[in-house]
């Protein structure tokens, strides 16, 4: 079998819960542990070519509308389900200073005067 017939069957037999590796081999290394599958692994066998095709098409969606015969609504409508499923590093944070406290939270924490579970609560309040 091949492994995308592979990947379509084990995506079947877990009817969609998530899939958890327990074991990773590296040549004669062996790790167990509970390991959850990268972000793109977690996809639909469709939506992993699709967002292949994307790349392979350096994002042009000119190019995606002529591989896959559909409208430029269409090949955007699905790169934004996808995208919808994916968790995004924030590649532009807002500078420290303006972030109002939050190197006040960060110091007090430094200084042992909150907990890092407190420092945690109040960075994610702001």
């Amino acid at each position: 079998m091949t492994e995308a017939k592979d990947w379509q069957e084990l995506t079947k037999l877990t009817q969609g819960a998530p899939l958890v590796v327990e074991r990773v081999r590296m040549g004669d290394i062996a790790i167990e542990g509970r390991f959850e599958l990268p972000q793109l692994a977690r996809l639909t066998m469709e939506d992993q070519i699709f967002v292949a095709a994307f790349l392979k098409s350096h994002g042009s969606i000119k190019e995606m509308e002529q591989v896959f015969g559909v409208s430029y609504p269409t090949v955007k409508a699905r790169l934004n389900r996808i995208a919808g499923q994916l968790e995004f590093v924030d590649t532009n944070p807002a500078p420290l200073h303006s972030q109002g406290g939050r190197n006040e939270i960060l110091s007090r924490l430094e200084r042992g005067e909150i907990t890092a579970a407190d420092a945690i609560r109040q960075l994610e309040a702001k």
